[in-house]
């Protein structure tokens, strides 16, 4: 069986699918999809914590599904704006585990992440499946992937086709 390894920003599919779709992203689904006839070797999800009994929920959700969560406190500047991404933390993890994997799936439509796939792709000859809502992935990341895998109706909350 394949090893995969599983990396999903939380946030960034969180905001795109609500304003895409105005439902959430199953994880559920996700996970079966991701994982189907594969290895698990990792599986993380990067959030950002603001402390509220409903996020602990989700968390917990995720982590019963086979998630490891990792967390960043949500920063609010004095300007009103707001500071809590991943990106760094999600390239350091990908390559690290990326060695041990037959396939990265990475759950973001970023398109910094573009040269963290094409440099998987290529310098560790790794497949790299993206998932990502297709108004708001970006097209240099669908080109850098392997697989673009678009999060549609069937992978959302509430919908029954797959």
């Amino acid at each position: 069986m394949e090893k995969v390894v599983v990396l999903v920003d939380v946030q960034n599919i969180y905001y795109t699918t609500k304003q895409s779709y105005h439902c959430h992203f199953d994880y559920n689904k996700f996970w079966a999809k991701a994982t189907l006839n594969r290895t698990v070797t990792k599986a993380i999800a990067y959030a950002i914590d603001r402390g509220d009994e409903k996020q602990r929920q989700f968390q917990n959700i995720l982590r019963a599904i086979g998630f490891e969560v990792k967390l960043k406190p949500f920063i609010q500047r004095v300007d009103g704006t707001a500071k809590g991404e991943w990106d760094v933390g999600i390239a350091l993890d990908a390559m690290e585990y990326a060695n041990d994997a037959d396939v990265v799936v990475l759950a973001s439509g970023d398109g910094d992440f573009d040269l963290l796939v094409d440099k998987i792709r290529n310098d560790l000859n790794t497949t790299v499946e993206v998932y990502g809502v297709p108004k708001f992935t970006s097209t240099s990341l669908i080109n850098s992937a392997s697989t673009y895998i678009p999060i549609n109706e069937g992978l959302l909350l509430g919908t029954s086709r797959k």
